[in-house]
């Protein structure tokens, strides 16, 4: 009994990191170094997954954007697989917005965490996220509703990233075609000046509404809405070119700290 439970203490929790910037994996390896964790680096997705069966994940930190699967197709697999299902998953994104966050709500991710990051910053959510697994291998009841809790609250903290704002202005309802009727005449007789007959002036006939003019209103809200969303699309393309270029710094920052690291042992 004791070499047994030397063996489960002594069990060293496998993390997976999947990331096709090779920078990148040997930064988490030297990050990991002295942590109680072994870490199994992988440059794609099909890497990582052919070696699931051969050693099963305790956790798993997939990149989002990657050349074959993305993160969110690697966390999806995980997540709905028979055994790896309570598997917490973490997912890192150049661009963490509400639409990423909400991707990462639908694959039922653990954690969202942005590029680039300080690696004691993730080495922390890993622990978090192990030791309530570790807890909760007491009974099998317990293990169940951990697992549910610790899934409901890390859609909570997704969701809660991006709280949705005031909600927006409905579209305007097509505007009536503008009343043409000529203003009605005064109902008090108007007193004769001279003795000039007053020759009664022929009301001008009431135009009739455009029928084209209903029609036009939701046309132009149409093309509005466009120009709206290629504007949108405009700004999150310069935001997505600056957070490339901070990640390439920041991988250019990280490639010369290992090499000094490198030269220091």
């Amino acid at each position: 009994m004791s070499d047994t439970g030397t063996l489960t203490a002594a069990r060293v929790p496998t993390v997976y990191f999947i990331d096709d910037s090779a920078t990148m994996r040997e930064v988490i390896k030297i990050a990991f170094r002295k942590e109680n964790i072994h870490v199994v680096t992988c440059p794609d997705a099909a890497t990582a997954m052919a070696q699931f069966g051969e050693m099963a994940p305790d956790a798993v930190i997939t990149d989002v954007i990657m050349p074959d699967k993305d993160g969110y197709e690697v966390c999806q697999f995980i997540k709905q697989h028979e055994k790896l299902g309570r598997t917490p998953v973490i997912l890192m994104s150049g661009v963490v917005n509400r639409a990423v966050a909400e991707k990462a709500m639908a694959v039922r991710a653990d954690e969202l965490i942005r590029k680039p990051f300080q690696p004691q910053d993730l080495i922390a959510r890993v622990k978090n996220l192990l030791n309530p697994k570790s807890a909760g291998n007491s009974g099998s009841d317990a293990s169940g509703d951990d697992s549910a809790e610790a899934s409901r609250a890390s859609s909570q903290a997704l969701s809660g990233m991006f709280s949705a704002g005031p909600a927006a202005a409905a579209p305007a309802s097509p505007v009536a075609p503008p009343s043409f009727a000529a203003p009605r005449a005064a109902s008090a007789p108007v007193a004769a000046v001279a003795p000039k007959p007053i020759v009664p002036v022929p009301a001008a006939p009431r135009p009739a509404p455009a029928s084209s003019a209903p029609v036009a209103a939701p046309a132009s809200a149409d093309v509005q809405k466009l120009r709206n969303e290629i504007r949108r699309l405009e700004f999150f393309v310069k935001k997505l070119q600056a957070e490339l270029e901070a990640e390439h710094k920041y991988c250019e920052a990280l490639e010369a700290h290992f090499k000094t690291l490198q030269e220091s042992e």
